[in-house]
C-alpha cells in the first residue's frame, strides 16, 4: 500500500510524496528528490528530526540522546527510522532549501467567477484544471496569486479543500487602493489567466481529536472553510465552535455554506459577531473575545485556531491568559499587509 505524505517546512512550503508501507520516510523523500538532512541513518544523531502532525507511524531504533521521552510523547520522529501506516503530515523545523526543494508549483488558472460581496470583500473562483493532477494542499494553507499584467503577487488562503477537478476559491479583502483589489474591482474578467504558486503555509488543520475553536476575522474565514469541508467528512468529529467577526453585516459571506455545516457536522456551533452593527442587527455585537465562554472552554482540552488581523489574534491570546486557561493548543496566522505575505 502507498500513502500520501505531506512534508511541511519552516519556510511554509509543503511537498507531497508517496511512501510505501515497507519504506522509511527518509528513503521515500530522497527517492522523490527531497534530500532531508541526514548524518548517521542509525537513529542516533537526530539530524533528520521532524514531527508528525497527522497520521499513524512506527519508529524503529531511536536513541534517547536523539529523542527524549517527552519528544516521543509530542510525536517527534527521526525520518531515517520512521515508517508510515496511513496518509500523514510531517513538519521539519528548517527551510525547504536545505532539501533542494525550494520551489513550489506554479500553475496557470482561469477565472471562472468573481463576486463582489461588499465594498471590502470579494470571492474569487478559479479553475486550475490545467494542472494534470489533483492539486494537493492542506486545509488552511494558502496560494500566491500573480496579478495579471504585473509582477505583483499576493497571498490568499484556499477557501475549499482539494478536489479532483481543481476548482478553487479565495476570499479576498478589498483595500481602498490595493493592486489586487483594483484588479478585482475594475479589470477582472471571466476567462482571464491568473498564475498561482502553491501550496504554502504552516497554518493548517492538524490531527482532529479534541474540540475545536475556530476564530476568524474578516477574510480569515477563508482558511476555515477548507478545514470545515474536511471535518464534515469525519463521522466522529468532535465539537466545533466557529466565531466569525466582521465590521458590518454586509461583510458576512458564505452564510448558506456555514449554516449547512450544522447538518453535516454533528456538534457545530456558529457565532457571527459584528463590531459596527446596524440597528437592525439582532445577533452578537462587539469583538470575538467578548463572547468567549471561559466555563465552556475549561471543561476539557481543546485546540484553537485563529486567522485574521493581528489585533484580533493578540486580543484573543490576551483573553486566554487573563482567564487562566491551561489545557489547550493554539495555532494562528496573522493577515499582514505586505508584498509577500499579504492575505488581504
Amino acid at each position: 500500500m502507498t500513502h500520501s505524505v505531506a512534508l511541511n517546512f519552516a519556510d511554509g512550503k509543503t511537498f507531497f510524496i508517496s511512501v510505501h508501507d515497507d519504506e522509511l520516510l527518509l528513503d521515500a523523500a530522497i527517492r522523490q528528490g527531497l534530500t532531508l538532512p541526514v548524518d548517521c541513518r542509525q537513529g542516533v544523531c537526530g539530524t533528520c528530526k521532524g514531527q508528525c502532525e497527522i497520521g499513524s507511524y512506527q519508529q524503529e531504533y531511536v536513541d534517547e540522546e536523539a529523542l527524549s521521552t517527552r519528544d516521543l510523547d509530542e510525536r517527534k520522529i527521526l525520518a531515517c527510522q520512521t515508517r508510515v501506516s496511513s496518509n500523514a503530515v510531517f513538519y521539519f523545523d528548517h527551510d525547504s532549501a536545505l532539501c533542494n526543494a525550494s520551489k513550489s508549483l506554479k500553475i496557470a488558472t482561469t477565472v471562472t467567477a468573481i463576486e463582489l460581496i461588499s465594498e471590502t470583500i470579494a470571492v474569487l473562483h478559479v479553475d486550475a484544471s490545467s494542472h494534470k493532477y489533483p492539486l494537493n494542499f492542506l486545509p488552511g494553507q494558502y496560494a500566491r496569486l500573480q496579478i495579471p499584467d504585473s509582477q505583483d503577487w499576493r497571498s490568499y488562503s484556499f477557501a475549499n479543500r482539494p478536489n479532483p477537478t481543481n476548482q478553487l476559491q479565495f476570499l479576498i479583502r478589498l483595500l481602498p487602493n490595493g493592486v489586487m483589489s483594483n484588479y478585482l474591482r475594475q479589470d477582472c474578467k471571466i476567462g482571464q489567466t491568473i498564475f498561482m504558486e502553491a501550496p504554502l503555509g504552516s497554518f493548517y488543520l492538524r490531527e482532529v481529536k479534541r474540540p475545536l475553536v475556530f476564530i476568524a476575522g474578516g477574510t480569515g474565514l477563508s482558511a476555515f472553510l477548507g478545514m470545515l469541508d474536511n471535518i464534515a467528512e469525519k463521522p466522529d468529529a468532535p465539537p466545533v465552535y466557529l466565531y466569525y467577526g466582521v465590521n458590518q453585516e454586509m461583510d458576512l459571506c458564505e452564510q448558506e455554506r456555514l449554516l449547512e455545516y450544522s447538518s453535516r457536522i454533528p456538534h457545530f456551533n456558529y457565532q457571527p459577531i459584528i463590531s459596527q452593527a446596524s440597528k437592525s442587527w439582532t445577533g452578537k455585537t462587539g469583538y470575538i473575545q467578548d463572547h468567549l465562554n471561559r466555563d465552556q472552554l475549561a471543561e476539557q482540552a481543546f485546540d484553537m485556531y485563529l486567522c485574521g488581523p493581528p489585533p484580533m489574534i493578540e486580543a484573543v491570546k490576551d483573553w486566554l491568559e487573563d482567564h487562566d486557561l491551561q489545557d489547550y493548543r493554539i495555532y494562528s496566522e496573522k493577515f499582514l499587509q505586505s508584498n509577500t505575505v499579504n492575505r488581504l
